[in-house]
């Protein structure tokens, strides 16, 4: 499992990332465009999308993308035992691997999550 704090380490993407949305900000909009055309609401909810990201996430080993796909997550209000279901299928899907990157994405949810929120139910 990760030692480093997500909110650190997204603070710190954004922030190497701040030139190059400057210099390439036609693509930088398209991409945001992009991302946010595909988590909006439709037959999915915007909550399961990003389940799904984090599941890529996850399978992919994006510590970066962890961290914000479980922040997003929190905002919308995910609970702990809908991330675990989830996480359960990464590890069925991408065995040990997944495993480790399915307890860091456990630990930033704690670290980001309300308490309220904590709970298995």
């Amino acid at each position: 499992m990760s030692t480093f704090n997500h909110n650190d380490l997204m603070r710190d993407i954004n922030a190497s990332l701040a030139p190059f949305r400057k210099s390439q900000g036609t693509a930088m909009a398209g991409f945001g465009q992009l991302a946010k055309a595909a988590i909006t609401d439709g037959a999915l909810s915007a909550k399961h999308k990003e389940l799904v990201a984090l599941a890529i996430a996850v399978t992919q080993r994006c510590s970066g993308c962890i961290g914000f796909h479980v922040k997003a997550l929190v905002q919308l209000g995910c609970t702990r035992a809908e991330l675990e279901e989830m996480l359960s299928v990464c590890v069925y899907m991408g065995g040990g691997p997944a495993l480790m990157y399915a307890a860091e994405a456990i630990a930033a949810w704690e670290k980001m999550a309300p308490q309220d929120l904590h709970a298995r139910a």
